[in-house]
């Protein structure tokens, strides 16, 4: 054990190292011995990981590192701070070495003939290496498409490929980062929402709550999504929007109508909230009588044409939904003192202009 808790210490040392300018003494031997370091630690962790002691020794040497700042430089070293983070350590090194430009040229050379030898015989280790990069690699693309579409607008965004491809891929890192750390997927979906554009973030996170079920995907679809993967997700979501206060109310003011009220079919957790903020956005209108329209008292306030196209939306939706909205809208008409005139009850006006409207 001590041995191994030896070559811990040493891998999260080349860990840090390996982002700083210090890889320009390296040379193809130390990049080798790298690489094994990190293989033989995946190799501890796909071993070990159901072994209670051991695991539990190596997770508090790496908090260990964590608190006493043991590893080069200040704090934890970034990616290493748990036994799940041995599963791809090699990963984690591979990519800071070829973003590291300090790396000299024949380094830099033998660690591309590493990780992509080219046709010829492989080893299995080798090959999951090259498909965890690729993979990582198209997840970081999608981060860069998030970040240039974030004002793009186009109809349809359920079925807009490029949407559900960003959701599907969320929903599968969602339940990667849960299998790490159950506390983590908070952190990064509170991560991605200070990080990427907000609307277009929210509509991904709407389209990624609507994903349809396995049992209705195509059979093609279900070779490249683990069952678990979209209802855990899914579930991660809809807690995290919950616990969010600030980002509940961007998502409940800022997706278009039709998906909202989608969102609100599909998850009634979601929909109790949002129907609460509703209720409190049309309470904060008052009607002017100069202009005879409802209007709010601050330029961030719902307006009441955006009031009325929520609601003209939930209205259309199926059953219970539609039914629910329709009680509410009633009840609230009630609490205000039942009265028939306009002008004295926005949810009477609206009541009124929704049944024109049918």
């Amino acid at each position: 054990m001590e041995q191994l808790l030896q070559y811990l210490d040493r891998f999260s040392e080349v860990l840090a190292v390996s982002r700083t300018s210090h890889v320009s003494t390296w040379d193809p031997a130390t990049v080798r011995r790298a690489l094994q370091w990190a293989r033989y630690l995946r190799h501890v962790y796909l071993r070990f990981g159901t072994h209670g002691r051991i695991r539990t020794t190596l997770e508090r040497r790496l908090h260990s590192q964590w608190s006493q700042g043991r590893v080069l430089g200040p704090g934890p070293v970034p990616g290493l701070l748990n036994f799940q983070a041995l599963g791809h350590c090699d990963v984690l090194l591979a990519v800071r070495l070829l973003k590291n430009r300090a790396l000299r040229d024949a380094a830099s050379h033998f660690l591309l003939q590493q990780l992509f030898p080219g046709p010829g015989v492989r080893d299995a280790e080798e090959e999951r290496l090259q498909e965890r990069l690729v993979l990582l690699a198209r997840r970081r693309s999608a981060v860069h498409l998030l970040r240039f579409n974030g004002g793009r607008e186009k109809p349809g965004l359920q079925e807009d490929p490029l949407i559900r491809s960003q959701a599907d891929l969320l929903l599968q890192r969602l339940q990667e980062v849960w299998k790490a750390a159950p506390e983590a997927p908070g952190t990064y979906l509170s991560n991605l929402w200070e990080r990427l554009p907000r609307i277009y973030f929210l509509k991904v996170t709407a389209v990624a709550l609507l994903q349809p079920p396995l049992s209705s995907r195509p059979q093609e679809d279900l070779k490249l999504v683990d069952p678990r993967t979209l209802e855990e997700g899914r579930q991660e979501l809809v807690s995290w929007l919950l616990g969010k206060s600030e980002v509940m109310s961007a998502f409940c003011h800022n997706l278009p109508a039709g998906l909202l009220t989608s969102v609100m079919g599909r998850h009634p957790a979601l929909s109790r909230v949002c129907m609460g903020l509703l209720a409190d956005w049309g309470r904060r209108l008052h009607y002017d009588l100069q202009k005879g329209i409802w209007v709010g008292a601050e330029a961030q306030d719902m307006t009441w044409e955006e009031l009325y196209h929520r609601f003209q939306s939930l209205c259309q939706a199926p059953p219970p939904l539609k039914d629910e909205v329709v009680t509410a809208l009633e009840a609230w008409k009630a609490q205000d003192g039942d009265f028939q005139v306009p002008g004295l009850s926005i949810w009477t006006d609206l009541l009124v202009a929704l049944r024109r409207a049918v």
